[in-house]
């Protein structure tokens, strides 16, 4: 990587930078396991869209920032294994040093490499496959493509949930998106951006995703006294959109 990777502190928080202001991760250094970012928590609104306790099982994050979707998973997912794949040895190196990246390689596989070759080429299925890709500019690159979003579809299990942070894409991710719709079709939802202007893009494959608000806040108060993860003001947001018929979330 040409651009420097860069650690900044303010206030107990420690950040990743790509040689620029902009924060392509975060650390509470006293909860190095909680998720700091807004957008990370939204990501996981995936473990709200299956009711099986154990669920996932099989995950495969693409990039690996400031290992914060690794940690949160690693910790509170233990029947888990979780494939990372990062493009770049440094930020490894540096998720390891400063941002407490576990060393267990019999549950964490880390892979450096393309995210994009990496799901061309491999036969494995996931029960949940997280995108956070993005270069020192916020662009995903091949991240976000058609033939990238097929292969992610193609390496989804019967209860695979795909989750996509589009921020960078384009200024209102809609033109992101529309990759994944071409691809998921209706199986694809784009949930209401978040304050921080991310918007997350969820789709599945396999069993239909169909739960009524009201289950969907009971699965965030539960989460939340799993794993003091505070999900509801995602509930509320998704309600307060109307964009669930019938107050229920189908895709």
């Amino acid at each position: 990587m040409s651009t420097p990777i860069d650690i900044s502190e303010t206030s107990g928080v420690r950040y990743l930078h790509f040689g620029s202001s902009w924060v392509q991760g975060a650390m509470r250094i006293a909860r190095p396991w909680n998720l700091e970012l807004e957008y990370t928590r939204e990501m996981m609104a995936s473990l709200l869209l299956h009711d099986e306790p154990r669920w996932p099982r099989k995950i495969l994050l693409i990039g690996l920032g400031a290992a914060s979707l690794t940690k949160f998973l690693y910790r509170h997912r233990p029947d888990s294994h979780l494939t990372v794949v990062e493009i770049e040895p440094a930020v490894v190196a540096v998720a390891q040093q400063y941002f407490k990246l576990p060393d267990d390689d019999r549950r964490i596989h880390l892979v450096i490499g393309c995210g994009a070759d990496f799901m061309l080429g491999t036969d494995k299925k996931f029960d949940l496959i997280l995108v956070d890709g993005f270069n020192e500019h916020a662009h995903p690159g091949e991240l976000n493509t058609t033939p990238f979003y097929q292969a992610c579809r193609s390496r989804l299990s019967d209860q695979g949930i795909l989750a996509v942070n589009l921020i960078g894409v384009c200024k209102n991710a809609l033109g992101g998106f529309r990759y994944i719709r071409a691809v998921f079709g209706e199986r694809a939802l784009l949930f209401p951006s978040c304050e921080s202007g991310n918007t997350i893009a969820f789709a599945a494959e396999g069993d239909p995703v169909e739960i009524h608000l009201d289950d969907l806040k009971a699965r965030a108060v539960a989460l939340k006294e799993e794993t003091g993860l505070n999900l509801l003001p995602t509930v509320t947001r998704l309600t307060q959109a109307k964009t669930c018929s019938n107050n229920t979330l189908t895709f």
